[in-house]
Parts: C-alpha cells; sequence; structure tokens
C-alpha cells in the first residue's frame, strides 16, 4: 500500500471533512473553514500565531505581497486586511487548501487575495514582503530549495518574515542578508521563534522598532 500524501502534496489522501477556527489577533477577527488534509486544521497553528502578532507588519499601498504555503489562509487573509490596497499571492501546491483560502478571502471580502499554484505566479513579480510557517516536514534541503525560488522576486527593501520552529535547522539565506529574531516561544514541538531578514541594501529605517 502506497505512503498516504500529505498536506504538502497537490491532492491529500484524506476524506474531506469540513470545520472552523478563529483567527483572532488584536486588529483581526475572522472565522476561517478547514478541512482534513490541510496543515493544521483543527485549530490556528502556534507559529502562524507567533508570526502575525511578533513579525513586522505589511507595507502598506498598492504593493505585492506572498504567503508562502498559505494552506486555508489565515497569514494571506491578515496581510490583506491589514493593508486592503495588496494584492497578496496566496501559494500553495495543495488543491484544497488553495480552495479554502479563495473561498476564505471571499468570505471576509478580501477582494486582493490571488490564490495560485507556485507554478502560475507571474514572471518578473516584485515582492514587498513575503511571510511563511514552512512547511519543516518536506526536509532541510527541500525547504531551502523551496526559498531560495522566490528569492529573486525580493525587492532591495522587501521582509522575509517566516516562523524559525527549534526542530529544523535555520533558513538558510544568502551572505549580507540582516536577520532579526522575535521573542523564543516555548510550547512542546511548536517552540521556536519569529525571524525578518532583509538584503543589505534595504533601508535601516525599515528595521522594526525604529
Amino acid at each position: 500500500m502506497s505512503e498516504p500524501q500529505q498536506y504538502w502534496t497537490n491532492l491529500p489522501d484524506a476524506t474531506s471533512r469540513p470545520g472552523e477556527v478563529s483567527l483572532l489577533l488584536p486588529d483581526v477577527d475572522l472565522r476561517l473553514t478547514t478541512d482534513r488534509g490541510v496543515f493544521s486544521a483543527d485549530r490556528i497553528d502556534r507559529g502562524t500565531r507567533f508570526l502575525l502578532l511578533d513579525g513586522p507588519p505589511p507595507p502598506g499601498g498598492p504593493v505585492d505581497l506572498m504567503d508562502l504555503g498559505c494552506g486555508y489562509g489565515p497569514i494571506a487573509c491578515t496581510l490583506a486586511t491589514r493593508n486592503p490596497e495588496a494584492r497578496v499571492w496566496a501559494i500553495d501546491v495543495n488543491e484544497r487548501a488553495r480552495d479554502l483560502c479563495r473561498a476564505n478571502a471571499a468570505a471576509a471580502g478580501l477582494d486582493g487575495v490571488r490564490v495560485t499554484t507556485p507554478d502560475e505566479v507571474p514572471d518578473g513579480l516584485s515582492l514587498a514582503g513575503l511571510w511563511s510557517n514552512p512547511p519543516i516536514r518536506i526536509g532541510k534541503k527541500a525547504l531551502h530549495d523551496l526559498l531560495d525560488r522566490w528569492l529573486g522576486h525580493l525587492t532591495p527593501t522587501a521582509w522575509l518574515i517566516w516562523w524559525y520552529s527549534a526542530t529544523s535547522a535555520r533558513t538558510h539565506l544568502p551572505d549580507g542578508w540582516k536577520t532579526r529574531a522575535g521573542r523564543p516561544h516555548a510550547g512542546g514541538p511548536a517552540r521556536g521563534s519569529v525571524c525578518w531578514s532583509r538584503q543589505p541594501c534595504g533601508d535601516e529605517r525599515q528595521e522594526r522598532g525604529t
């Protein structure tokens, strides 16, 4: 018997069982539909919540942002809520996750969310920020390859914000990138911290807290 497919595959081998979770942040209050076969279907993942609480906010104005590995859309929907002018690219290989993210954005009236597969992202897209709670179970090399694919789309002042789990190696970045880490968080397998990085030519005034 073949190994069951997981949430990071195109078509997870899991019978549909829709559910609903609440995403409550100081500035965001959303009800999101979930389902089996997607990441953290029964609750908002702890890493995702810390990323949205600790990481820098999205830049304002009509910019392009990305949620890499969007799942059912908590990060993408939060970014679109915080900057209604942004176009938020919600990327996932999981077809069920994409359908859920699309439906959740529509239910919340978030017209700026664009849900696509990685291969459907336009060539030459310039991102003002990339957020990700990466699928650590795919392995270190696959994680590095996933990140490397999108680094070239970041503008010189763009932020890369990700959840760094203590169960995986810190994300590899090219030499010269500046990295900041939020406060560490404990709590079982989800312990870790939020990191945000940008290229050395970025504007120092954009660093959080300055």
